[in-house]
């Protein structure tokens, strides 16, 4: 099948575009660059360079016809959109809604949707599977589930098919080293640790020792990049053979806490990681974990490379590479 990816330049994205070409599928990138990098565009791919707020390009690229989209393009730091929800919301929101229009009136059926677990907000029950209460704690949580919401009305008024994925902790990257560009600012825990691995910065900050865990610090549900990326190719199969939308969580369903990671990191790394203990974040639970029993189910999908040495290994091969050649 011809697959367009909108944000297929990014971390998350060139996994996913890495996946379909794997699979034999025609991928073609759309990716204004903001965050995506020229280096996780592959040969055998081919790239436009484009901004999904604007809708007539993405109607002249649609109209060359694909037989699906995936949607990955969005602003992502949580605790920014706090800051600046016009921010979140023009793009998130108005940008989905033209892909979404777009997508209706180039014919195409198919549509793939990044979304987030952060549309669950405080968890209420673990490990948390999607008729978990959905009430988002943060602007970009908002955003996502806002954008499930008008999926919804699409396939009721439109007939678009759509699948949303909601992600819990992407981190990893692909075991062939194949994509190895390294995030932007990154805020999520592995890259973090990682930096620190490689003296990119001087320690991890650890919000909380405290929590009623096994050794006190935050345990998260972590899925690797490389299964994110196999459960896009799993949703397109499952969408054409039964023709109807649907939303799945996808998570690695092992819980891994912070100590858990950087000490991993440590031994497989051989460098040693500092970190400094600071005060809880607001709002953080001492435990989120994910229950991905309906993907399994439903589009036979679950978490192959998911357990912390892989994560850990595979991310650390990049980096190492990265520093090396950084010289």
């Amino acid at each position: 099948m011809t697959i367009l990816i909108i944000g297929g330049a990014g971390y998350i994205g060139a996994h996913v575009a890495r996946e379909f070409l794997d699979a034999g599928h025609t991928v073609t990138v759309y990716d204004n660059l903001s965050s995506g990098l020229v280096q996780n565009i592959f040969a055998d791919e081919e790239f436009i360079e484009g901004d999904i707020m604007d809708f007539i390009g993405l109607i002249d690229v649609m109209r060359r016809g694909f037989d699906a989209v995936v949607h990955l393009a969005a602003f992502k730091a949580a605790g920014e959109s706090m800051l600046w929800p016009g921010k979140y919301a023009v793009n998130n929101i108005t940008g989905t809604i033209n892909i979404l229009n777009a997508t209706v009136e180039s014919g195409i059926k198919y549509l793939i949707f990044s979304s987030s677990a952060a549309v669950y907000g405080d968890p209420k029950y673990l490990p948390i599977d999607e008729k978990h209460p959905t009430n988002p704690v943060n602007f970009y949580g908002f955003t996502k589930l806002e954008i499930e919401r008008f999926f919804e009305w699409y396939d009721r008024l439109k007939g678009l098919r759509c699948a949303s994925l909601r992600y819990f902790n992407a981190a990893g990257y692909d075991l062939n080293q194949r994509v190895t560009g390294l995030e932007r600012n990154p805020a999520n825990l592995l890259p973090v640790v990682m930096e620190a691995a490689c003296g990119m910065r001087e320690e991890v900050s650890v919000f909380g020792c405290d929590y009623d865990t096994p050794d006190g610090s935050g345990v998260r549900d972590y899925v690797h990049v490389t299964d994110l990326a196999r459960g896009h190719t799993a949703a397109l199969d499952t969408l054409v053979k039964t023709g109807k939308s649907f939303t799945v969580n996808l998570g690695g369903e092992n819980g891994i806490s912070v100590l858990e990671m950087i000490e991993t990191a440590r031994l497989v790394s051989g460098k040693e990681i500092r970190y400094r203990v600071t005060e809880r974040r607001p709002g953080d639970p001492a435990k989120l974990t994910a229950s991905s029993e309906k993907a399994r189910e439903l589009m036979g999908w679950k978490a192959q490379y998911s357990d912390v040495e892989t994560l850990v290994s595979s991310s650390w091969k990049v980096y190492s590479l990265a520093k090396a050649n950084a010289g």
